[in-house]
């Protein structure tokens, strides 16, 4: 299958994104590659094909910007003048500064819905008509607990809480057409470029917590569950929320054993 992937180069889409192509899917890579606000992540787009390569696998990795339709656009119309078909989204794309009401000024609730939110509608937008006319298709979003709510987190909480929603919409307009929408929420904290931003890229202050399985969540438990979606076995999920390494709505962290 051809898929494509926002905010494939970095994080938690990068593991995305080599794991698909370990699966055998033909995978468009895409994001930006100067820092974003809260992350330290950059350049990642080279490093992602050089590390495919070295395993044997082959990726495209681009650069265009999510909350553009212009730059969404572009990277579709690749995917088409390449492989002809586009048949996969994963919606992972995702800025995450913190804040409260009071200290998030409007141009910054506006850049994190555009990127996290509008990312998604526009990505979504732009592949379902190839997926409508092949009566198939799947999309992924990349969730997060902070769209049930958390603290000094209210733009990203906000942006992601609407991923929820759009996937849930998507899945009910879609379901005749062969489209199934799912969303994977990944453990909290897990390390990425956009964890590492949020304490300045001190790794003396991160502070890593047992997910439900008993050990700390990496990105590839994310990758994982994202790329089943991708399987046959995944065939009767639509509209459905899996959450990755946690317990349910981020109930957790696990408590450390005595």
């Amino acid at each position: 299958m051809i898929v494509i992937v926002t905010g494939g180069t970095f994080g938690i889409g990068r593991a995305i994104s080599l794991k698909l192509a370990r699966d055998g899917h033909r995978v468009i890579a895409f994001g930006l590659e100067a820092r974003q606000p809260s992350s330290v992540a950059e350049h990642g787009a080279a490093t992602l094909q050089t590390e495919a390569a070295a395993l044997g696998l082959h990726i495209d990795a681009l650069e265009a910007d999510v909350s553009s339709a212009a730059g969404v656009q572009r990277v579709v119309d690749f995917a088409l003048a390449t492989y002809g078909e586009i048949g996969g989204l994963v919606n992972n794309a995702a800025i995450g500064p913190l804040g409260t009401i009071l200290t998030t000024s409007a141009d910054v609730f506006r850049q994190v819905v555009n990127v996290n939110l509008k990312g998604a509608y526009l990505a979504s937008k732009a592949v379902l008509p190839h997926m409508i006319e092949r009566r198939h298709g799947v999309i992924a979003n990349v969730g997060s607990g902070g769209g049930w709510g958390k603290p000094n987190m209210l733009a990203y909480s906000a942006s992601k809480g609407g991923m929820f929603s759009l996937a849930a919409a998507l899945a009910y307009d879609h379901a005749d057409d062969g489209i199934r929408v799912n969303t994977v929420v990944p453990r909290p904290a897990t390390l990425t470029g956009m964890s590492l931003g949020r304490i300045g890229g001190d790794m003396s202050r991160y502070r890593p917590a047992l997910a439900a399985v008993g050990r700390i969540g990496t990105a590839d438990d994310c990758a994982n569950v994202v790329a089943f979606l991708f399987t046959p076995g995944a065939a009767g999920l639509n509209g459905a929320i899996l959450d990755a390494g946690s317990l349910p709505r981020q109930g957790g962290p696990v408590p450390a054993p005595p």
